[in-house]
């Protein structure tokens, strides 16, 4: 799962983004609200964690509207050093779904960032299948041809990329950025690396192959098949 935080004090990002890192889920953290604008509308996230009170001229309020009018369906979490209930107020009314007076406690904000993903997926149709393929994602559980398949964090944050792209090429740079949150700037092969790993979980043993290699290019999940019940929405890049 992939968190943007919008945070301007040092030590609350800091403490946020390594507790939420220590969970599994990948966070990006920006410190202004025009940052924050550019980000969101770039990438795909699955949860914004909001400061109210951020600087570049755009405060977390400002940000939440820009949000809600180009992507309204994407979980919000606002934190602010505000707490009365007229504060509380208006943030919801803005269009956070929750709202968090500081200080907080790291294991509060976990467990709301966790229920509120639980209810996206659920909004969503939490199910990702390519053939016999099949993942859960309230549950995270995979599953090929009817048998469970154990995955680390990794791996099931590149399988579950990987098939919310089925049929689509994705590069290197795009996995790198998507599932480490990082630049594809200096020579790894770790991406190659977890795709073996991938391969030897999920395609192993059977007959039909589902991830390709596209040569110099990237990788390819098989198109995915499902009924119309069951669709994902794509992702974009």
């Amino acid at each position: 799962m992939r968190i943007l935080l919008v945070e301007d004090d040092v030590y609350v990002a800091r403490y946020v983004q390594r507790g939420l890192q220590a969970e599994h889920f990948a966070v990006e953290l920006v410190s202004d609200g025009l940052e924050a604008q550019s980000l969101a509308i770039q990438n795909d996230y699955d949860l914004l964690i909001l400061d109210v009170g951020i600087p570049g001229g755009v405060d977390g309020f400002q940000v939440l509207r820009f949000v809600r009018v180009n992507k309204p369906f994407i979980p919000v979490i606002m934190l602010s050093a505000h707490n009365t209930i007229e504060d509380r107020v208006r943030g919801l009314d803005s269009g956070a779904d929750d709202y968090i007076s500081k200080p907080f406690s790291f294991a509060e904000l976990s467990a709301r960032v966790r229920a509120l993903l639980r209810r996206a997926q659920h909004g969503n149709n939490a199910t990702l299948r390519v053939q016999d393929l099949e993942v859960d994602l309230g549950s995270r559980v995979v599953t090929r041809a009817g048998k469970r398949i154990e995955l680390s964090s990794r791996e099931y944050s590149l399988l579950t990329y990987l098939m919310k792209n089925a049929g689509r090429c994705v590069t290197r740079a795009m996995i790198m950025e998507h599932v480490w949150t990082l630049a594809f700037d200096t020579p790894t092969n770790v991406v190659d690396v977890y795709i073996n790993y991938l391969r030897s979980k999920i395609d192993l043993g059977f007959e039909r192959k589902l991830i390709r290699t596209m040569r110099g290019v990237g990788y390819q999940m098989e198109r995915r098949t499902m009924d119309a019940a069951q669709e994902v929405s794509e992702f974009v890049e």
